[in-house]
């Protein structure tokens, strides 16, 4: 599922891709490694890269929108060993498939963004962990990085430099919650993958117990760019505290779903018009912004929001990994739930009791609602549940399967109330 037909606003990462101009010749032609090239030429310092992402405004893109050039500025400078740089290409949320398109039709950007976050931070190792159900994406990543190797822009001594960087591609095993960045650092380090407790951050105890930064496949896409053009004409393409253009994965009852590159800031009614608008002319009843781990919300509050940061938080939801899950007028609500929570109870790690026992609680009292079991007594008892999980796990899994829960309750509580009194759907019929 992609969007590779010039449908985008403004892109930086999807610009001039159709698919088949992947390779290591079709990403210089399109002026691929002149960042890498000015970095090393110029010999520019590494705090001068810093700040100008500090200047962009770039937010992590795989979920959590930390502010991409503080993370790296807490690499400590002073540290002779080894230090680390991770690409988190573990995309496995419900809704979300940017980060493997990235790597199918553009993976040199991520080879090229690795490489100067590494000279930026003093790494000289970097791995990319890529998700275990994509094969594909991490086979395109291996073509890519020997070009990359046979070229000179990864290995020893890049471009006749002092600056070296070693970098390795990662298969895992599709366990959702190495999505989690120390998760994914057990993983690597051959271990069961479950989320340490923080602190110890990675940047000071990560891979190995070496300094690590671990940061999304998008986030590191967007480097080049910001190092050509500057961190302030990407901070204008977006919005203040929300820099640059975002890849929206569009999916669900929309007539062409796929990724859309846009500025953000974006209005979300300009994204369903790209998308297509709504499959069969149905009705647009509701939406999730940013992956299945966001709190959904009702059609005419999406419809006035525009999708950045600040605007998603403000309607009462959070923009996420950009993953859209737009649902039409025949969607059961109850049963949408029942699909989400069941996912993150069997994903659940079972490391902290409150995910690992609260994720079977909320599926099992869904499922009742939904087969014509629920009491009215169980709204509550959801909506307990869930504030009992978030907030009280090593990890965010727990408020991943809290906050849906909470949300589709509060916004289309008389489609529950409906199936508990009536012992069958609101919707007649349904997909």
């Amino acid at each position: 599922m992609t969007c590779l037909h010039g449908r985008h606003i403004n892109p930086i990462i999807l610009a001039g891709l159709d698919g088949n101009n992947w390779c290591i010749g079709d990403y210089m032609r399109r002026g691929g490694y002149s960042a890498l090239k000015k970095v090393l030429s110029e010999k520019i310092p590494p705090e001068q890269i810093v700040n100008e992402l500090k200047k962009s405004a770039l937010r992590g893109r795989g979920g959590a929108g930390f502010p991409t050039g503080l993370k790296w500025s807490f690499m400590p400078k002073s540290f002779t060993g080894e230090k680390y740089l991770i690409c988190n290409s573990d995309e496995g949320e419900p809704g979300t498939f940017k980060d493997r398109d990235i790597m199918r039709y553009n993976p040199h950007s991520v080879i090229e963004g690795m490489a100067i976050a590494a000279y930026a931070m003093g790494a000289k190792t970097g791995y990319n962990y890529v998700h275990g159900e994509v094969w594909d994406c991490y086979e395109r990543m291996e073509v890519a990085l020997e070009e990359a190797r046979a070229a000179g822009f990864v290995g020893d001594n890049i471009l006749g430099s002092d600056f070296s960087f070693q970098l390795y591609n990662h298969h895992g095993y599709g366990a959702y919650i190495c999505g989690e960045e120390t998760a994914l650092l057990d993983s690597l380090e051959g271990k069961k993958g479950m989320p340490r407790f923080k602190p110890p951050f990675p940047a000071s105890y990560g891979l190995y117990g070496k300094p690590t930064t671990v940061n999304n496949t998008e986030t590191l896409a967007c480097v080049p760019w910001i190092v050509l053009n500057g961190g302030e004409k990407f901070l204008s393409m977006g919005r203040p505290n929300s820099g640059g253009t975002k890849i929206f994965s569009v999916c669900g009852h929309v007539n062409q779903p796929g990724n859309y590159e846009v500025p953000l800031g974006t209005p979300f009614a300009k994204l369903l018009e790209l998308a297509g608008g709504m499959r069969g002319g149905k009705k647009f009843k509701a939406c999730i912004p940013g992956g299945s781990s966001m709190p959904v919300l009702p059609a005419h509050i999406m419809l006035a929001t525009d999708m950045d940061y600040d605007s998603i938080a403000k309607a009462g939801s959070m923009l996420g990994s950009g993953g859209v899950i737009i649902m039409d007028e025949t969607v059961c609500m109850v049963k949408a739930l029942l699909r989400l929570s069941y996912f993150y109870f069997e994903e659940s790690c079972g490391q902290c009791t409150p995910c690992r026992e609260g994720t079977g609680w909320l599926y099992r009292v869904v499922n009742r609602i939904e087969h014509g079991q629920g009491k009215q007594e169980d709204l509550d008892l959801l909506v307990n549940v869930a504030d009992n999980i978030a907030g009280r796990t090593i990890c965010a899994l727990g408020d991943a399967a809290a906050l849906p829960v909470k949300s589709f309750i509060t916004h289309f509580r008389e489609e529950f109330e409906h199936h508990i009194e009536s012992k069958q759907c609101l919707v007649p019929t349904y997909a």
